[in-house]
């Protein structure tokens, strides 16, 4: 189906929360709380509430925030989705709990606490978890903000994938937020992508890489990843119950049906400022590959995945220390030099795109640059075997950035 919307024209972000007690700091099972029922008496899946739309995610206790139709500008966003975080917040007080930022609860235990979704689609959960068992952390804690570009046609689909191919491996370096897992430091920045990739190990095909191939057009998409993820999947779900769209857990996925590429691999962060301040980054880098600043199309395309996956997984142990020590990735953006600390980078790119970004979140992502990823400064305030009180104080200030809309400083 082709989209109403040319490349760019459109975007839509989806922000995921977990929901913890007040009291405990532990996740607590209860979305049902903010969604509420229907006129029958029936629990609702997703509400809309003017422009913002709410959902379940799975898991009962995480809690989706999205743009309810695709919008056009960034601009007003973050007061939107902090609207409705706080009025989200209002309902939860009635059960002493609260929305927590952060791609993954520190100290969850999935294998005992995972309470997945009971109401609609709830079939397609319960196969899920059949097929692969979610009771784990890459399907029951990993809260991430989703960004759907949108584009129309095969010229149009074959210029943003390969710009977002591009985009992938940096984005732990300004995003990771997910540094802890069972209570201690994983040794790894993004602990959410580095357990997301491994998640579906039983059917690989699913996840490939996590860097899409370079695949250019709706037909080489089907044949090189959906038809591969079909036949995969077709022993596993004889009720053919999951859609080949949903199924395909790359770092971005094709959504043709839509008309956009989602772009899946940023972390949540402390607030929808720095959400939204992230994702107007994305969309800028992606316009500069777009319009030839940088690297040709030619050059862009032919860019290897081998090497893009090696960068990613720089970037998801150290963040924004990672070294990129690929010479040929950084000549794309016009750097001659044998390596670069990914933090250098990111600010090079920031400095040749700044004027596509709103005033207020290129004040956000110098702060951002400047202080260095949520993880890092995380880590560097914790530590690697934080107590569980600990835990609890400094995490319960990222939930007071959340509903004060700031930032951890």
């Amino acid at each position: 189906m082709d989209s109403p919307f040319h490349l760019f024209e459109r975007f839509g972000l989806e922000l995921e929360y977990m929901i913890v007690s007040k009291e405990t700091g532990k996740v607590n099972p209860c979305v049902d709380v903010v969604l509420g029922k229907d006129e029958k008496g029936e629990n609702l899946s997703d509400l809309e509430h003017g422009v913002v739309g709410l959902s379940n995610e799975l898991v009962a206790h995480v809690l989706e925030f999205k743009c309810a139709e695709p919008a056009k500008s960034f601009v007003g966003w973050s007061k939107k989705f902090h609207d409705e975080i706080l009025a989200a917040n209002e309902k939860l007080k009635s059960v002493n709990a609260e929305l927590l930022p952060t791609a993954a609860h520190p100290f969850m235990d999935p294998m005992c606490e995972t309470k997945l979704w009971p109401y609609d689609c709830n079939e397609i959960y319960e196969a899920y978890n059949r097929i692969f068992d979610c009771r784990g952390h890459g399907w029951a804690n990993l809260q991430s903000t989703h960004l759907n570009v949108s584009f129309q046609g095969d010229k149009e689909f074959g210029i943003l994938h390969a710009a977002i191919r591009l985009l992938l491996p940096l984005i732990p370096a300004i995003a990771a937020s997910s540094p802890y897992l069972d209570g201690k430091f994983t040794g790894y920045k993004d602990a959410r992508i580095e357990t997301y990739r491994h998640n579906q190990e039983k059917i690989p095909s699913i996840t490939g890489q996590v860097i899409p191939e370079a695949v250019f057009t709706e037909s080489d998409y089907n044949k090189v990843i959906f038809e591969k993820i079909k036949k995969d999947i077709a022993p596993f779900d004889t009720d053919h119950l999951l859609n080949h769209f949903f199924l395909n857990s790359r770092g971005a996925i094709a959504r043709f049906d839509r008309g956009a590429i989602e772009i899946r691999l940023v972390d949540i962060q402390e607030c929808p400022k720095a959400d939204v301040a992230i994702a107007e980054f994305e969309m800028a880098f992606l316009k500069a590959f777009a319009n030839g600043i940088f690297a040709s199309e030619k050059e862009q395309q032919a860019f290897e995945t081998g090497r893009l996956v090696k960068i990613l997984f720089a970037t998801v142990k150290d963040a924004e220390s990672a070294e990129i020590s690929d010479k040929k990735y950084l000549q794309l953006f016009g750097i001659q030099k044998d390596s670069m600390k990914a933090s250098e980078l990111l600010k090079f790119i920031f400095n040749r795109v700044r004027e596509n970004i709103s005033k207020e979140s290129q004040s956000v992502l110098e702060k951002i640059l400047s202080r260095g990823t949520l993880a890092s400064a995380l880590v560097k305030k914790l530590g690697a075997n934080p107590s569980r009180e600990n835990f609890i104080l400094e995490y319960s200030k990222l939930a007071k950035c959340l509903s004060e809309n700031s930032l951890y400083e």
